[in-house]
């Protein structure tokens, strides 16, 4: 063996079915051109992929190790001394238990295993203490405590790169970065340019990292709501995601944050990959990310951030043809699939085909091949295929073969995977002529199988990993926006969507329990109580935080208390959507009656006034509990099918006694007004209503009084024209009159008498007095019309007096009316057992429960 190599196993003589002397030895610089490793459950797959990342421990290649299930915690037990005392504490004291033996007796058995084991395939305690030395391991629990705590906001973090020389690298982790955190909140295979909301947080992202800053998660849910630019596109930025959607988005991210949960994940290791993969001293580093206490939903958003982190200092290495790194994933399935997209795909697709240059080798494996993409594999040099499930499977993986390496003997491929035992496995290199037969060699550490999180701690203190950070008493407090959030255990992020509830208006109707630590068995099973057939079942999200729901026991939170866990306690919720119609009084109006009864009689007897519910929307409801959860007991009503039925129509029936909506009706006016019409709207529309019938009653009424008023003022008119022609006349009359008089005079004085002008003087002064006459006619006609003209005007008004009255005291007339909903308007969408959440909090010697689900 040269150093560049890695000792696998030796070659097996596939016509002898027998084991040969020959040892394999893998060039370690084809693995820049990636592997894969495939089997079936006991084929030996992971024994040979420890042998491999044992090989490249040695060889002082570091190594990023992601373990979905635990098995490759056991990279951490190298025993170069091979005493019993080391492998003790490692065995299953119930495998012990069955093979009826002592624990002694077990440890004996396996360290002379592992001494015969490593004898026979030529290996020394001093290589396994080399191996202890040649590089440091180290297990990280991101979202737990267990083992040494991992930072996801790291990720948030710009990266040391140049912007403008980095451009496409940094959009590359930022797509990812987004799309992880949208899939943690349950929005997954989102089309990056087709996404509002990928689209907005990736800009948020840029206008960040462009100027080289990171931001932090709370920062990032407010600038949700208020970006930090006016325009996306050509489009002002409301315009094209209004304001009221980017409310509901940042809702959704803040459930992440609110979570108490979430504090697992603020402190603790950054994702540096390269002080994940060298100290500070140059030495290289095994990182094993245990993922197995994490959700579906969680391990792809972390596993989804790691590669992308992997990625980015991948393109900061220079050029290499030797092998520089390796990521190792025990586990391929659901993270690179054939036809699904989901966040993790696009870095390993990305890296597939570029980390050769760098020297990142890729080792993926998988126990069944059809889960992986073989277009995307196409760049995956060698295969190691071990025993099968099926013939399906192997006739599969012949034909993806087939159409990647193509030119190998399909006939010679199939009779060597046919031939496969447990531990031997055909390698089929480009790097070599013809695919070749081995068996595994013997695993240098102890494969006790996988660990437990519980275990995590001692094997990180085995090692000398360093002390793990202690969980903090109290969560870190939320941004001023607000979300419902169903927090799970401690250390775990459980993705959830619960839509803001509306301000409750009752106090929360569980009461916190308390236990003590000698009661502790009372905090349930790990098994659900199983229900009859036809009784439904809800869970509660977890909408407390710690210091929540101490307040809300109207406890004060105790110095250390810690979450331990959740368990589940069966209730009673209710829920039935009412339709009340009636057209005549224009009401048609959905109602929703819910209660949530926390307290049952054994008999089934409820009082469903008591029992109102005022909690988060029950439009998302939880489909199971948080991981790792406990249950409590059922009992009867809740576990009684003919209990549960009749409750069901005693809820019914309660709800159509008392969902009646009150009506407004002015039947007089035929004004009517279902109880979404305010008091003041009705009362407007009911006066509109009356003065157009006082207008139209009045209109109807006077117009006799009119046409007579209109005709007198028409006369009224023309006798005032005709006295102010009479009062000309008089006045023209006087003036001959005084000129007649003048002349007379002056004749007079002149010693003229003419009886002419006489009788000329005595005819004007005759018309003169026609003219007084005419003008007091006229006069005292116009003061009769006058006098009649304002009798007619006073009637008038009397009338429309009246006629105003009268509606008037109308408008005021108002009756109530109870409109009750029909039966068959009546829909009962919920109704059976509510999982309530309690955390289980450890505080000293005692523990106790407190209610992690309120309606405050």
């Amino acid at each position: 063996m040269t150093e560049s190599n890695f000792y696998l196993g030796r070659l097996f003589d596939p016509k002898t079915a027998k084991l040969t002397a020959t040892d394999l030895n893998y060039d370690s610089a084809d693995l820049t051109t990636h592997a894969v490793v495939t089997g079936m459950t006991g084929s030996g797959k992971t024994g040979l992929c420890i042998s491999l990342l044992e090989e490249a421990a040695l060889n002082g290649v570091p190594a990023i190790i992601i373990d979905p299930k635990g098995d490759l915690t056991n990279l951490l037990l190298h025993f170069p001394e091979l005493l019993p005392q080391d492998f003790q504490p490692w065995i299953d004291p119930e495998v012990v238990r069955r093979a009826n033996k002592t624990p002694e007796q077990a440890a004996t058995e396996a360290a002379s295993a592992w001494r015969n084991g490593l004898n026979e395939w030529g290996m020394t305690p001093e290589r396994v203490l080399d191996l202890k030395n040649s590089a440091d391991f180290a297990i990280y629990t991101p979202g737990s405590n267990s083992g040494i705590p991992v930072s996801v906001l790291s990720s948030l973090d710009a990266p040391k790169l140049d912007w403008e020389e980095n451009r496409e690298v940094l959009r590359e982790r930022i797509s990812s970065t987004v799309t992880a955190l949208l899939g943690l909140v349950g929005m997954n295979d989102l089309d990056p340019l087709q996404s509002r909301e990928h689209i907005l947080l990736s800009n948020i992202f840029e206008e960040h990292w462009s100027a080289g800053n990171g931001i932090q998660l709370d920062e990032l849910i407010l600038q949700t709501q208020n970006p930090p630019f006016d325009k996306l596109g050509a489009f002002p930025v409301d315009t094209f995601f209004p304001p009221k959607d980017r409310t509901s988005l940042a809702m959704t991210l803040n459930n992440i944050l609110a979570a108490p949960a979430f504090e697992a994940w603020r402190e603790g290791q950054s994702l540096d990959i390269q002080s994940l993969l060298f100290t500070n001293e140059g030495t290289p580093r095994h990182s094993i990310f245990y993922l197995a206490h994490l959700s579906d939903g969680e391990r792809m958003f972390f596993t989804t951030l790691l590669l992308s982190a992997v990625e980015t200092w991948m393109r900061t290495q220079k050029g290499s043809t030797s092998l520089r790194a390796l990521l190792y994933m025990d586990e391929i399935y659901g993270y690179l699939p054939p036809t699904a997209n989901p966040p993790s795909k696009q870095p390993l697709l990305r890296m597939l085909k570029q980390a050769r240059a760098f020297g990142l080798g890729l080792l993926l494996a998988t126990q069944n091949p059809v889960d992986m993409d073989y277009k995307a594999l196409s760049n995956t040099g060698t295969w190691f295929i071990g025993k099968l499930q099926t013939e399906r499977d192997k006739n599969r993986l012949l034909d993806g073969l087939e159409s990647l390496a193509g030119g190998f003997s399909r006939a010679q491929m199939d009779k060597l995977i046919s031939s496969l035992g447990k531990r031997v496995f055909v390698m089929n290199n480009v790097h070599e002529k013809n695919p070749i037969l081995f068996q595994t060699r013997w695993a240098m550490n102890f494969l006790a199988g996988p660990m437990t999180r519980t275990q995590i701690r001692d094997l990180n203190a085995l090692v000398g990993a360093g002390e793990v950070a202690a969980p903090r008493s109290q969560p870190k407090p939320a941004p001023t926006l607000r979300a419902e959030v169903t927090p799970p255990p401690v250390d775990h992020v459980q993705p959830i969507s619960v839509p803001a509830a509306a301000p409750a208006q009752v106090k929360p109707q569980s009461p916190p329990r308390s236990t003590t630590s000698a009661a502790s068995a009372a905090n349930g099973s790990m098994t659900k109580p199983p229900l009859p057939a036809g009784i439904r079942e809800y869970y509660l999200p977890q909408n407390y935080s710690l210091p929540e729901a101490f307040n809300a026991a109207g406890k004060t939170q105790a110095y250390g208390a810690a979450i331990q866990g959740v368990v589940y306690r069966p209730t009673l919720l209710a829920s039935a959507q009412i339709r009340v119609l009636d057209r005549k009084y224009g009401v048609d109006v959905e109602v929703t009656k819910t209660t949530l009864v926390n307290s049952l009689d054994r008999r089934g007897i409820v009082r469903w006034d008591e029992f109102p519910y005022a909690g988060p929307a029950l439009d998302k409801l939880e489909s199971g509990p948080a991981p790792s959860s406990k249950y409590g007991s059922i009992e009867p009503p809740l576990n009684d099918s003919k209990l549960m039925t009749a409750l069901q129509k005693d809820f019914t029936d309660w709800v159509f006694r008392n969902s009646s909506v009150n009506a407004r009706a002015n039947t007089a006016l035929k004004v009517f007004a279902g109880p979404d019409v305010s008091q003041a709207d009705f009362m407007k529309a009911c006066a509109d209503t009356a003065r157009e019938a006082r207008d139209a009653e009045i209109t109807k009424k006077t117009s006799a009084l009119d046409k007579k008023i209109k005709t007198l003022e028409d006369k009224l008119y023309r006798e005032e024209r005709e006295l102010r022609e009479d009062e000309t006349e008089l006045q023209n009359r006087k003036m001959e009159e005084y000129g007649t008089h003048a002349e007379n005079v002056i004749s007079l004085f002149a010693g003229s008498r003419s009886t002419r002008k006489l009788s000329s003087s005595l005819s004007k002064r005759r018309m003169t007095e026609n003219a007084k006459a005419d003008v007091e006619e006229s006069m005292q006609a116009i003061k009769q019309m006058q006098q009649q003209l304002a009798d007619f005007q006073r009637e008038r008004e009397q009338m429309a007096k009246e006629i105003t009255d009268k509606w008037g005291s109308i408008v005021s007339n108002i009756d109530e009316v109870t409109i009750n909903p029909k039966k068959t308007d009546i829909y009962v969408n919920i109704f059976g057992v509510a999982w309530m959440p309690y955390y289980v909090i450890q505080v000293g010697a005692d523990s106790m429960e407190l209610a992690a689900f309120g309606m405050e």
